[in-house]
């Protein structure tokens, strides 16, 4: 029997009780990692960690105070970390000319803000040599209508994610970006917009897609492993769109 690839290894994934963190927490622990997942409803992570037979906790991203009753939490739990999914975040569209102090303050508040100081609170649990992802967005690129913010959120998580790759390259520690498009997952349904304009927004999306579908949470997953593991030894301050093709072809109708 060959032996699993995340024997001996700690992850824990932020957001982890729906969409690509629940499916990236499963193949980790599929692969024989000690997983923790947390998120902000104490209820769906119960429910979640159940699911999968991990660790979960509660603890809202943009809160430094939950961040610091997460670190105190995991170092009891299991000490050391060796994987980081920085997977929390929120999407919410407004169009410029309509976006208020609040909506900006919450999405950067989770999107970035969370995930820089989610690195910043792990960084003395780290072991040397442990793995950083952050999940971004292509968005960061692709000037789509009524994202301004939650585009700039994700651009500066690419930035922070080059320079952190310089500075923690000492310790061995990697940190790289994953830029998902459109995937399968309930956030798009958070976002207030009604059903049937939710549908055709979808349908629309599709179809300016090359591969013609959206992406499955099993699928940014398999990327986040890859990122995670050893194959990727030497890829650090690294950005991967997994977009089905979509950031090449804006144009495409």
């Amino acid at each position: 029997m060959s032996t699993k690839k995340f024997s001996n290894k700690v992850a824990v994934v932020t957001g982890g009780n729906s969409g690509i963190g629940y499916a990236t927490a499963k193949k980790l622990k599929e692969e024989g990692a000690t997983v923790i997942i947390t998120g902000r409803s104490k209820e769906k992570v119960q429910e979640a960690a159940a699911e999968l037979g991990v660790i979960g906790h509660t603890a809202d991203a943009s809160n430094l105070q939950a961040l610091d009753g997460l670190i105190e939490f995991v170092k009891k739990e299991v000490g050391s970390v060796d994987i980081l999914f920085n997977n929390a975040g929120i999407f919410a569209p407004a169009p410029v000319g309509q976006i208020s102090e609040e909506m900006f303050d919450h999405q950067m508040g989770i999107n970035f803000k969370g995930a820089l100081f989610t690195v910043e609170k792990f960084l003395p649990l780290l072991n040397d040599a442990a793995s950083i992802i952050n999940l971004s967005s292509v968005n960061a690129y692709t000037g789509m209508p009524n994202t301004a913010v939650y585009a700039a959120s994700k651009a500066a998580l690419n930035a922070y994610t080059r320079t952190a790759a310089t500075e923690l390259a000492p310790r061995g520690i990697r940190i790289n970006s994953v830029n998902p498009g459109p995937v399968q997952t309930a956030i798009f349904g958070k976002t207030g917009m009604p059903e049937e304009q939710l549908t055709g927004f979808a349908e629309a999306m599709q179809n300016r897609i090359p591969l013609k579908r959206f992406g499955r949470p099993e699928e940014i997953a398999e990327l986040v492993l890859f990122l995670a593991s050893d194959n990727a030894s030497f890829i650090t301050g690294a950005e991967y769109n997994i977009d089905g093709g979509i950031n090449i072809n804006p144009l495409l109708g």
